[in-house]
């Protein structure tokens, strides 16, 4: 979990008092009309004491967790990063429309529109609150299941209506041991009955001991399925702090070893084959490749070293940067699958067209994607990391069906 000097903690909270001074201003002109000074006095006490007491206990929370142990500084940095934008973002909608609102029409001082604009204005905070609270508490382990098909010429007849589930980002860490949820997922996908599960990293947020207890969920994961993982930027342990190298290797050796245990095949910078019928399919896995500050251990050549030109592949990267700067512009490699964005974990989408701020640093960033006859298609994550939420962008599992 990443962590904020406190001179950047400082400035997010004169952001949310600023934020909250005028939201206050302007709450005034809903509440002037409820005849009842008392009530008003209550309104606007439960308002001071909420924004008052949030910005001390991110503050406390500051200098106190540096000091608390890693695994309870994860649950509750988490929890505050959802009860943040719970805060923060309905104000600043309500601020933003009403002060448009005021200074286009001089409402306030027409009076047929006395209440209009009050009401108008309290929906603007209700609803961004109301949506909030949906993609915290009921959103962020509501499941969608897309179907994509992918056509391609170059593949063998023998794996016409090949299907496989692209899953990724799983971030163990913030399921808090919630077994129930990953069950829930897994038997999603063996109910799909695919022939491989391809997996594109971000297993963890940061720590191996996030992985406890979650075996026994893996390993319901049907037997007959070929499944196959990568590494994402989290899984390496590079944002923690370590007393030595040897810690963080480790780590990340016993990253290594859950997957061995729960019968996935990790690929690093290699690749493996399914035959089928004396034809091939082959199955590459990069380690994680993105643009700085992310690191680049990927290394596409070594990974498909021994794989004739002509023969299919689907390559496993976490980052899809990866595709659009490597794989498109020096390989033949049919289908990309990739992860790492996670949709920003809110977005809109409307008929076929779909929307999320992430689009301005990521130009592939959910979805599948074509170049000439190649293929990359961006997960929107399965787990989350951050805000404990997702809003307009449910967590993902997605079944590719490979046609000729």
């Amino acid at each position: 979990m990443k962590s904020y000097p406190l001179s950047v903690i400082i400035l997010l909270c004169i952001a949310l008092l600023l934020v909250d001074v005028a939201t206050f201003y302007w709450l005034q002109s809903l509440i002037k009309h409820i005849p009842a000074t008392e009530i008003r006095l209550v309104i606007n006490t439960i308002f001071v004491l909420i924004s008052v007491s949030l910005v001390i206990t991110i503050l406390v929370l500051k200098v106190r967790l540096d000091h608390v142990d890693i695994k309870k500084k994860q649950r509750i940095i988490s929890s505050f990063y959802g009860i943040t934008v719970a805060s923060f973002v309905p104000k600043i909608i309500f601020v933003i429309f009403i002060s448009g609102f005021a200074l286009t029409n001089r409402v306030f001082s027409d009076t047929e529109s006395v209440y209009i604009v009050p009401i108008l204005g309290l929906v603007t905070w209700i609803l961004p609150f109301t949506a909030i609270l949906y993609a915290v508490f009921k959103a962020v382990y509501h499941f969608k299941t897309y179907h994509v098909t992918v056509k391609h010429d170059n593949l063998p007849q023998a794996f016409n209506g090949l299907k496989v589930v692209h899953i990724s980002d799983l971030h163990l860490g913030s399921l808090n041991y919630r077994y129930n949820v990953l069950d829930k997922a897994i038997q999603i996908i063996n109910n799909l009955k695919p022939d491989v599960v391809c997996f594109t990293g971000d297993l963890v947020n940061n720590y191996a001991w996030e992985l406890k207890g979650w075996e026994a969920s893996f390993l319901k994961l049907s037997p007959e399925i070929k499944k196959y993982a990568i590494l994402g930027n989290h899984d390496y342990g590079d944002y923690s702090v370590w007393q030595s190298e040897d810690d963080k290797q480790e780590n990340l050796e016993l990253l290594k070893r859950f997957y061995n245990n729960v019968h996935f095949k990790l690929l690093l910078n290699e690749w493996d084959v399914i035959s089928k019928n004396n034809e091939n399919l082959y199955i590459v896995g990069v380690e994680n490749w993105g643009m700085p500050p992310f690191k680049q251990y990927g290394d596409l050549q070594k990974s498909i070293s021994g794989i004739r030109p002509a023969d299919f592949k689907i390559l496993m990267s976490h980052d899809p940067t990866h595709w659009s700067e490597e794989v498109v512009s020096q390989t033949n490699i049919a289908l990309t699958l990739a992860g790492h964005t996670h949709g920003m974990q809110a977005g809109l989408r409307i008929k076929n067209k779909a929307w999320s701020p992430i689009k301005y640093k990521y130009k592939h960033w959910a979805g599948l994607y074509k170049d000439a006859s190649q293929y990359l298609y961006v997960t929107r994550g399965l787990g989350w990391l951050g805000f404990p939420g997702r809003l307009g962008m449910r967590p993902e599992i997605t079944l590719l069906t490979l046609t000729k």
